[in-house]
């Protein structure tokens, strides 16, 4: 039986040990955007061993390159992005920077629901194809590095009862897992 939960980031390992597959979450606070060409760049200033542009540990990283905004609007449309993409960076911004949330669409790999167990990170799922609606939630952005990369640049956000769903949670269980195992025709 899911659960709803309002959360609040920077999120504890409390917040979201207590979270799983199927829960519903409604998420308030700042949360950042990057995509792959940003991940790259974060995984390189870890390599060189210089400062990330924004305090990962406790954050939540929103897998979305926004569209240009509406005048008046702080951000246009802001549907999540595939996430495997990140699947090559996301165990290290966990497992190291104690990253404790994703926000994309898709299945994760091995690697990332193993971190998320190692280390306590949740992968929230928003829903594909419901940008304009997002963006509703989304009370401010600010590009704060690489505004080289456009959309794909990391952008802060704040965000209000921001709809999430868990797809991988803390325990290494796979929402897609368990819906096909409780649908799909034997």
């Amino acid at each position: 039986m899911s659960k709803t939960y309002n959360l609040t980031t920077p999120l504890s390992v409390d917040d979201v040990t207590q979270l799983k597959a199927g829960d519903i979450v409604y998420l308030s606070g700042i949360i950042y955007t990057a995509r792959d060409a940003a991940h790259k760049k974060l995984i390189d200033l870890l390599d060189a061993g210089e400062q990330l542009p924004f305090d990962i540990e406790g954050s939540v990283i929103y897998f979305v390159g926004p569209t240009p905004p509406k005048p008046g609007d702080p951000i246009g449309s802001a549907g999540p992005t595939t996430s495997y993409r990140m699947d090559s960076y996301s165990p290290r911004l966990i497992n190291e920077k104690k990253l404790r949330g994703m926000i994309g669409k898709g299945k994760r790999n091995q690697a990332v629901i193993d971190a998320c167990v190692q280390s306590k990170a949740i992968y929230f799922g928003a829903t594909g194809g419901a940008g304009a609606l997002l963006a509703r939630q989304i009370k401010s952005a600010e590009v704060i590095a690489y505004p080289e990369l456009g959309p794909e640049a990391i952008r802060r956000l704040e965000v209000v009862d921001f709809p999430l769903t868990v797809i991988n949670d803390t325990y290494g269980q796979d929402l897609y897992q368990i819906g096909r195992a409780q649908y799909e025709v034997k």
